[in-house]
């Protein structure tokens, strides 16, 4: 192969993932607010994953077809709701709603934490996978436990881009916890409590890194829901941060 061919076959990579649609996922911070110090979960990916490998992240995936259809207890808050549907393709509540149940439902894959409640029983057929394993255990997700507070896109030219919506959710919140789902071959291998000052000493991702700044400055400002949710994507090569 001469070195033009090589030429074109390196330009032809770069057009296709410049191309490359960003996948609708979600992410969960889990926040310990019941000492002086806020604390937040962290978890260690494994190290042969192509994406991301032994980075400190929060539990979080892309969203699954099940995540429009799981019952759930309680509703977004309207804010989120509306902020959900905001610079989105045709936007709906059913795909807002989607978006935070694929946080709890990753959430409870990683870490084995089912946030929700057992008050009313086991929701009645649930799809098949992780949401029939969650039910099994008697609870429902609770959307109204979680918030919407930041939004960031995968940049162009990376073999994967996601269009992730990052929630928060408290520690107290958590109706049951399924041990040894972390281990040496689980998708995280660790999982840590981590004030925010430790949190940024990990080895994280950028994204991750300014996300937990910004849930930082959004606690300090009183963690009120008119706060603005931030929006981070590139234009021209440069990073842009938007306010929702």
């Amino acid at each position: 192969m001469n070195d033009h061919a090589v030429t074109l076959t390196q330009a032809e990579r770069v057009r296709v993932a410049s191309n490359i649609r960003p996948r609708d996922a979600a992410t969960m911070m889990i926040l310990d607010r019941s000492a002086s110090k806020p604390r937040i979960l962290m978890g260690k990916r494994h190290p042969s994953h192509k994406f991301m490998p032994g980075k400190y992240v929060f539990p979080g995936g892309r969203v699954d077809p099940g995540d429009r259809r799981m019952t759930a207890t309680g509703a977004l808050a309207q804010i989120c709701e509306d902020r959900l549907c905001a610079r989105t393709v045709r936007p709906t509540a059913s795909k807002a709603r989607a978006l935070a149940l694929a946080a709890i439902r990753e959430t409870f894959e990683e870490t084995g934490l089912l946030f929700g409640s057992s008050e009313y029983g086991a929701p009645e057929k649930p799809p098949a996978g992780s949401w029939s394993e969650f039910a099994g255990h008697g609870i429902y997700p609770d959307l109204s436990a979680v918030s919407f507070v930041a939004r960031a896109i995968t940049p162009p030219r990376r073999p994967k881009r996601f269009d992730t919506r990052f929630f928060t959710v408290d520690a107290s919140a958590s109706a049951k916890r399924i041990e040894n789902v972390v281990g040496p071959d689980s998708e995280l291998i660790d999982l840590v409590w981590v004030d925010f000052e430790e949190a940024k000493l990990l080895d994280l991702p950028t994204i991750t890194k300014v996300i937990i700044q910004e849930v930082e400055a959004r606690i300090a400002g009183g963690f009120a829901p008119y706060l603005p949710v931030p929006f981070f994507w590139e234009k021209n090569g440069s990073f842009v941060r938007e306010e929702l």
